[in-house]
């Protein structure tokens, strides 16, 4: 587990942050320290880095896993053992049921929450909808795959795995099969690549947490909560994301499993509309459901404020589930085959990679 320190001196307090080692992963770290250090000068911070099983096997589809917190575990491993503080992670890759003792204290302001679609050279100028019939898509994402289906049937979609620059490459390379790629807006912005972005996909939902990190910490950790709970939140974003999350609870969904969600501020930022998807893999089917609820009450009492603004963004998440199940979400859920947890031999192999 390689440390990089942020800032040296045994002088001062520390705090000790953990991250899987990709680019990404580490730049989205920076963002969220630079905000700790604002809010706190004198504190020293350390970042931890790790690969996670996630990270480790690139050779399996991601729709082929059937563990959760694959991206997560060994960080959470970490936390639980005391060897760091505090965990920063793209929130689409947080389960909606952490561990024991494990709390999601704090979720950032959002990025573009869209997907966006990264053209091969030989059709830069064209959008997915002007690619010809055959052209290959790539993505690892069954929720895009299934909503992009039904929108562009002439269109044939593979697996990529790897980071964001490994996937960038592969459609970049000599003699790529890959006409276009489908990667996270925000992903892109944060490594600086938004030039690279042909156009958002506004007819795709996107993943319940793109776009937002969250922050996870150990619920008995008095100081570390004291230190972060005030400084790291964006209340709009917290309250869409929650909201989002508790829907996916409600659904039991997962990062192989094709739920998409939008939310929007109405009622002059008052209420929120979170709208959502369940569709088939094959892009057979699909049912849609939208609820709103006001969310913020001017007439609630400071001390009770934030408590009650999260449970109305969860009470909108099961609202939102409730009507999808009633409308069928369920028997296309229930239909998809759950892939098996990832076999012993295979998570040893992994295990023993280099890092």
């Amino acid at each position: 587990m390689p440390t990089t320190p942020a800032s040296a001196s045994s002088n001062r307090p520390l705090l000790r942050v953990g991250t899987r080692d990709s680019t990404l992963a580490l730049v989205q770290t920076a963002l969220v320290i630079a905000q700790i250090q604002q809010a706190h000068p004198g504190l020293s911070v350390e970042t931890l880095t790790m690969k996670t099983i996630g990270d480790k096997i690139q050779d399996v589809a991601m729709t082929k896993f059937g563990d959760k917190g694959l991206f997560t575990k060994e960080l959470e491993t970490a936390l639980a053992a005391q060897h760091i503080d505090v965990i920063v992670h793209s929130l689409k890759d947080m389960p909606t049921q952490l561990p024991a003792n494990m709390r999601l204290l704090a979720i950032t302001q959002r990025e573009d929450p869209r997907d966006a679609v990264i053209m091969h050279a030989a059709h830069q100028g064209r959008r997915i909808d002007e690619l010809p019939p055959g052209s290959i898509v790539g993505t690892g994402s069954v929720r895009r795959v299934a909503q992009l289906r039904r929108l562009y049937p002439w269109l044939e979609f593979r697996d990529i795995r790897g980071n964001l620059t490994t996937r960038l490459a592969k459609l970049d390379a000599d003699g790529s099969p890959f006409a276009a790629l489908i990667l996270a807006v925000a992903g892109m912005q944060r490594q600086g690549l938004g030039h690279r972005i042909a156009h958002a996909l506004e007819n795709v939902m996107h993943a319940v947490g793109q776009g937002a990190l969250g922050v996870e910490v150990r619920s008995d950790d008095a100081r570390t909560v004291g230190l972060l709970e005030g400084c790291l939140n964006h209340r709009e974003s917290r309250l869409a994301c929650l909201a989002e999350r508790e829907l996916m609870r409600r659904l039991e969904g997962g990062c192989s499993v094709p739920i998409g969600v939008t939310t929007e501020w109405t009622q002059g930022g008052r209420a929120l509309r979170l709208c959502a998807v369940v569709a088939a893999p094959d892009g057979s089917s699909e049912v849609r459901a939208e609820g709103e609820l006001a969310v913020v009450d001017e007439n609630d009492a400071d001390e009770d404020r934030l408590a009650l603004e999260d449970a109305r963004a969860h009470r909108l998440g099961a609202d939102v589930a409730a009507a999808m199940r009633a409308k069928g979400a369920g028997a296309i859920l229930d239909a998809i085959q759950r892939p098996a947890p990832i076999a012993a031999e295979i998570l040893a192999a992994a295990t023993a990679r280099p890092e």
